[in-house]
């Protein structure tokens, strides 16, 4: 089968850190395993994080990649939640073999039925996002019904977890969202997601907050540098609030600082449930579900912003460098290991009108907006 993979942890323009391969496919799936046709998958930050340089050398190629969307082609005897033929929907097990190859094996329980009003490369956007937003928001900071109307600021909102978290304060939640963007076509496009305010991270946010008539934040979601921005969430959070983060931090954070107002601190990983295999492990099959729901009902919107094909070495590589700018708004998803080559904005991001990432230049292959390399 096709795959993109790797031998060495390195810079993004290292040979070896990314490149295409023929492997053997998958065994037939036992268990709650199912068999996957992959047809498209999504890039996150995560995909650099784990590609970061480091002194390892695989011997065999390594499959990465997390969020992908495709067909059910053989299941396991222990399945009883798709057949196939299925469209799925999941973000993987990082200690199993990634995405970025034609078929892949998944635990039933951590994947979903893709909406029925998207195609896979729209679904493929959704998973790692929806799924850390959904955990953190829910299940992490315990936001349900008695919240409707209460203030969570959410820093590092135009990325795709944080259109996802938006989208899930305001129009799931019933939130006020503040939300955090430097740049008028990263705050056009939170306003566009369903944030009441903006706040420009690089500036003082508290004294904007107080500008905006909101002093103090019931909620305070850090989806963005830690270390940075935990000190002002601190300082916003009201008493008796809660602080979550989603972003493993570079160094010690002082927690003396939420002891007066008696905060609440919680964690998101996306993969806990995976890596400790815990008794509600089936709980990421159903919010895939809910999401999928809310997607067809028209509730959430479509958060691809750029599409590239095929899924091949080269234009992950194109993918990569676009995330490791960090200002990419909304997801980039690639879609077909035998699709004819095409880059384009999606209709999301023209319908926002926002402009593309930085150092830009047209695309050779149909005259959009794609990173000069």
């Amino acid at each position: 089968m096709k795959a993109v993979a790797l031998t060495r942890y390195a810079d993004i323009d290292h040979p070896e850190s990314i490149f295409d391969t023929e492997l053997p496919s998958p065994a037939a799936p036992a268990g709650r395993d199912m068999l996957v046709s992959v047809q498209a998958v999504s890039v996150n930050q995560l995909d650099n994080r784990v590609r970061r340089p480091k002194d390892k050398v695989e011997a065999t190629p390594r499959v990465i990649g997390f969020d992908a969307a495709g067909v059910v082609v053989a299941v396991g005897p222990d399945v009883t939640l798709f057949r196939p033929g299925d469209k799925v929907y999941y973000s993987g097990d990082p200690a199993r073999p990634g995405s970025h190859a034609e078929f892949q094996l998944v635990d039933e329980r951590i994947a979903g039925h893709i909406p029925s009003t998207l195609g896979f490369a729209q679904a493929a956007a959704y998973p790692m996002a929806a799924l850390t937003a959904w955990e953190l928001l829910f299940d992490r900071m315990r936001i349900g019904d008695a919240a409707r109307g209460k203030t969570i600021l959410i820093i590092g909102a135009a990325g795709g977890v944080g259109s996802m978290a938006v989208q899930l304060a305001s129009r799931v939640a019933g939130l006020n969202v503040i939300a955090t963007a430097s740049r008028p076509e990263s705050q056009e496009w939170v306003r566009r997601m369903g944030a009441h305010h903006t706040v420009d991270h690089f500036g003082d946010i508290a004294a904007q907050m107080a500008a905006l008539g909101h002093p103090a934040a019931d909620y305070v979601a850090i989806l963005s540098d830690t270390n940075r921005y935990y000190p002002v969430a601190a300082q916003v959070v009201a008493p008796q609030g809660t602080i979550g983060l989603a972003v493993e931090a570079s160094g010690p954070v002082d927690i003396n600082l939420l002891w007066d107002k008696s905060v609440t601190l919680v964690w998101e990983m996306i993969y806990t449930r995976i890596d400790y295999r815990t008794a509600d492990l089936a709980r990421q099959h159903h919010i895939l579900s809910e999401v999928a729901r809310h997607l067809d009902a028209g509730l959430l919107m479509d958060t691809v912003t750029t599409e590239l094909a095929p899924i091949n070495a080269a234009n992950l590589r194109i993918a990569h460098k676009m995330m490791a700018t960090g200002r990419v708004i909304g997801k980039i998803v690639l879609s077909g290991f035998d699709a004819p080559a095409r880059a384009c904005c999606s209709s999301a991001r023209k319908q926002a009108e926002v402009a593309p990432v930085a150092d830009m230049m047209p695309h050779e292959l149909c005259g959009i907006a794609t990173p000069q390399l």
